[in-house]
């Protein structure tokens, strides 16, 4: 069992960062991949980003490609992702999320466990 909990969201305005981190506990972190999903009021969930276990490869959806940033401490179990030159669109509740398959998947129903989200505001 894996919980996950999220921190680091807010409101910025367009432009601006913000950092977002996800604290897993439970056992053997490092076996799973991490990823991070969002959800805008209205619409389904959407991929976001992954990171490998096992050497961190990462992969990335084609709209926050070259703004976001994930990456991950395994000594601290955590995963983090620094989101730069935000938009008004990147406004969503962020998700992160584990899952045991040795991959860079970003089909949500590949993921084992969920945290609780995390709101991220963008203003124009």
């Amino acid at each position: 069992q894996v919980q996950l909990v999220e921190s680091g969201g807010g409101s910025v305005q367009a432009g601006g960062s913000l950092r977002l981190s996800c604290a897993a506990s439970g056992r053997s972190f490092i076996t799973y991949a991490m990823g991070w999903f969002r959800q805008a009021p209205g619409k389904e969930r959407e991929f976001v980003a992954t990171i490998r276990q096992f050497g961190g490869n990462t992969r990335y959806a084609d709209s926050v490609k070259g703004r976001f940033t994930i990456s991950r401490a395994d000594a601290k179990t955590t995963v983090f992702l620094q989101m730069n030159s935000l938009k008004p669109e990147d406004t969503a509740v962020y998700y992160c999320a584990a899952t045991a398959k040795v991959a860079s998947t970003y089909n949500p129903d590949d993921y084992d466990y969920w945290g609780q989200g995390t709101q991220v505001t963008v203003s124009s």
